[in-house]
């Protein structure tokens, strides 16, 4: 009786160790399985830092490496960088086409008035550049850019536009005017060589209420230097020696209305021009 008792005893701790043994072996597996369902994620491909053409929206808030930076970024091959001094008779080959910043350089003698093309009353407006006729210094008569361009065929055209715009246009509208004036100028001279050139800052005691501030002239010098990349033109940072350590316009810089360059500033700008060429 006592031998039946022992064996059944032993029996039921044999099954119980068994069924102990089966429980961690299932316990193990089961495990495994959960780990090995989590894998994909952890291979998963990383967000693409580099920008596209368009809207870049999703990349800035994917991660903080991947912000749009603070200062324009247009490709080396767009903005000019420096150069030996192309001398007096590079610039003697370029036609000024713009607002009234541009008249300024036939106003103080800087270049010949006969490389200056501005409306009659000296300056052009971005938004309106497509029914504005300009100057035509030849014969002085009154003609659209289009048939200026035809006619004249320059080597090289420097474009300095939109600071009037900037009080009014948007990114898109802005963009959309700029991108069509560069392309009916090629269209007009394919062999033309077209910079487009930065908006100038402002003096810090220009009046806000006008609708133009250096914040906007910034960023409208970003959408510049895009559309000189998008049409295969470059792009002349010039501002940058307007510009002192408070992002403005230099004091004495200007000629007294906080907007306009002065004779000295022009040189600054023509200079930059030389020692920035397009070759």
């Amino acid at each position: 009786m006592k031998k039946n008792r022992h064996d059944s005893l032993y029996f039921s701790w044999s099954v119980s160790i068994l069924l102990c043994i089966l429980l961690a072996v299932f316990a193990l597996g089961f495990t495994s399985c959960r780990k090995s369902s989590h894998k994909p994620a952890e291979t998963s491909p990383a967000v693409s830092e580099t920008p596209s053409n368009g809207d870049n929206s999703s990349q800035e808030s994917a991660s903080p490496s991947s912000a749009a930076p603070t200062s324009p970024t247009g490709s080396s091959e767009v903005r000019l960088g420096e150069t030996d001094d192309m001398g007096q008779e590079y610039v003697d080959k370029f036609i000024f086409l713009g607002d009234s910043t541009t008249y300024g350089l036939g106003y103080y003698e800087i270049v010949p008035k006969n490389q200056i093309w501005t409306p009659k009353n000296g300056t052009l407006t971005l938004s309106l550049w497509s029914t504005a006729t300009i100057v035509y210094p030849e014969d002085n008569s009154e003609i659209p850019i289009k048939e200026a361009v035809e006619k004249a065929k320059p080597e090289y055209m420097l474009i300095t536009l939109g600071v009037n715009g900037v009080s009014f246009m948007d990114e898109e509208y802005f963009i959309k005017e700029y991108t069509k004036l560069v392309q009916t100028i090629q269209e007009a001279s394919p062999n033309t060589k077209i910079i487009l050139n930065s908006i100038y800052p402002i003096g810090k005691n220009y009046p806000a209420s006008n609708g133009i501030t250096n914040e906007k002239i910034d960023k409208a010098n970003t959408w510049v230097e895009r559309i000189a990349s998008s049409t295969g033109v470059k792009y002349l940072d010039s501002e940058s020696v307007l510009k002192g350590s408070d992002g403005a316009l230099v004091e004495s810089y200007h000629n007294g209305d906080s907007m306009h360059l002065n004779a000295d500033s022009f040189k600054l700008v023509i200079n930059y021009l030389r020692t920035h060429g397009y070759k």
